[in-house]
């Protein structure tokens, strides 16, 4: 008998029919012999609801009542799913983040876990209910309700079976594991059975939307065992997990990401003195804009060509303080460019095999593919080009490194 940790997110319980669904699901496992706790977040669209009621009385509503609102969504969803177990003869109680006293910090509308007590839950399991937990929600040391930001049900989900010390914690969503790359661009992509926390949090953070990367971090932290599985399929999904596979038949790259939301900045003929890339950055950084890949060009004339990249949204904003720093430093000009994209091969492979980042621009140079900006780190390479190769680029590559659904079979 194992104790499993079920979270479903918002399109999962988006109707009441839905919530019938989930309540057959978790019915087989009980049925099964498994302790099960479930997290749900509130039906689809719901948050956004309540969000768009307080700014209809305030542009900008206290962080500590828009917690206090946004948390009734899930309120609602346990209450349903728990009257649906109920209903299937399946003994069930609902819990917020409160009840179950999930304990945060005070950062309204963006709060950490800190601690949970899972005594209670303990004692229901040990009774033989399922207990139905409200995600996204948890209370403060002053008892004011927080919440944990967007995705934050999958880190509820994660932190429970972490304090449960659970044997493994379910994400069910609307595709059926992580795949080798976005199937809308390759249709060849094949579905991974296994992939590591590692490579998880890369992806994730590099652009694969599956799970959110505070729940990664956070499993890969406490060590517990992810699988992301379909809500309304049957299948193994993918098992993200700490071993690497010591294996010959361990790929070398397990997935290619990418994310069109980038810009690039370029402050040309900047002095090059000590301290140039700070007084550069520093005002960037005071904007609360994130810097993500950095290329610095040292000129024959003693001066330096600094190259960044940003979120687009920030990018006007990113520009502003730039021509500020450039007039300040006595720099050429600035220059910028919004339709540029970021492709990157993920794999822990890569720490055994030598030449992956030349087999990489091999592959994009065979497409005519010009190479704009470089990054690496132990287990991925980025690479920056013209957003409009974007998708010829992930395809070159996911042939290249023989992910291709054929290739990867055998056929």
């Amino acid at each position: 008998m194992a104790l499993i940790v079920q979270k479903f997110g918002g399109t999962s319980v988006g109707t009441v029919e839905r919530i019938e669904q989930v309540a057959e699901k978790v019915k087989k496992f009980r049925e099964g012999g498994d302790d099960i706790v479930v997290v749900v977040s509130a039906m689809s669209g719901e948050t956004n609801r309540l969000i768009d009621l307080a700014k209809q009385i305030s542009e900008q509503p206290v962080p500590r009542e828009l917690d206090v609102m946004v948390s009734t969504g899930e309120q609602v969803t346990i209450a349903l799913l728990a009257m649906a177990l109920i209903k299937r003869g399946v003994p069930a109680v609902s819990y917020t983040g409160n009840q179950v006293r999930i304990l945060t910090d005070s950062a309204h509308n963006k709060a950490r876990i800190l601690q949970i007590d899972d005594q209670k839950i303990r004692g229901d399991l040990k009774a033989g209910r399922v207990v139905v937990v409200a995600g996204f929600q948890g209370v403060d040391e002053h008892g004011n309700i927080t919440t944990l930001g967007r995705g934050g049900s999958d880190t509820t989900g994660v932190a429970l079976a972490a304090a449960l010390k659970a044997d493994e914690c379910q994400i069910y969503t609307d595709v059926d594991g992580v795949y080798t790359t976005d199937p809308r661009v390759v249709p060849q992509a094949q579905r991974l059975d296994k992939i590591t926390f590692e490579e998880m949090l890369e992806m994730a953070s590099l652009g694969s939307k599956v799970l959110q990367i505070r729940s990664v971090e956070f499993a890969g932290k406490y060590n517990v065992p992810l699988r992301v599985l379909h809500s309304f399929q049957e299948g193994p999904g993918t098992l993200i997990t700490l071993d690497e596979e010591e294996s010959m038949e361990q790929p070398i790259i397990s997935g290619i990401a990418f994310n069109r939301d980038e810009a690039k900045l370029t402050i040309r003929g900047v002095p090059d003195i000590p301290g140039v890339a700070f007084k550069i950055l520093g005002p960037i950084s005071a904007a609360n804009i994130e810097v993500d890949m950095i290329v610095q060009n040292v000129a024959h004339d003693n001066t330096t060509d600094f190259t960044f990249t940003v979120h687009r949204n920030d990018y006007q904003n990113a520009q502003r303080v730039l021509e500020q720093t450039a007039s300040e430093l006595g720099a050429r000009e600035v220059i910028g460019d919004t339709k540029i994209a970021k492709v990157s091969i993920v794999g822990v492979g890569m720490r055994s095999h030598a030449g992956v980042a030349s087999r990489m621009f091999e592959a994009l140079a065979k497409e005519t593919i010009n190479i704009q900006m470089i990054s690496t780190s132990e287990i991925k390479v980025s690479v920056v080009i013209e957003e409009k190769y974007l998708e010829l680029a992930v395809r070159a590559l996911h042939t290249a490194f023989e992910l291709d659904a054929p290739t990867r079979q055998g056929e």
